[in-house]
């Protein structure tokens, strides 16, 4: 089964909203700058029933060299991960 294309996602939710393709298309980069802008500024942005955007920060930690073995400190850093909310896992499952 094949993923769907940018062209084929903004060509269903055309068709779903009734827009025209390039204000589908001005939709969803505006949804991902918004998204963005919050996530920076707040921590966190909520995408309806499907899920969040959560800013978290993560803590120096020791790992492994997978080609030699040999113990490395991996540094903290912020990542941004997506949390599935319940009703999407109740959809697809």
């Amino acid at each position: 089964m094949a993923k769907m294309t940018k062209a084929q996602i903004l060509s269903a939710l055309a068709e779903k909203t009734g827009m025209q393709k390039k204000d589908a298309a001005a939709f969803i980069t505006a949804l991902n700058e918004l998204a963005l802008t919050e996530v920076k500024k707040n921590g966190m942005f909520t995408v309806g029933d499907l899920g969040k955007l959560v800013k978290m920060h993560r803590k120096a930690r020791q790992g492994r060299n997978p080609a030699t073995g040999a113990t490395i400190q991996i540094p903290a850093k912020t990542v941004v991960k997506f949390r599935v909310a319940k009703a999407a896992k109740d959809a697809v499952l």
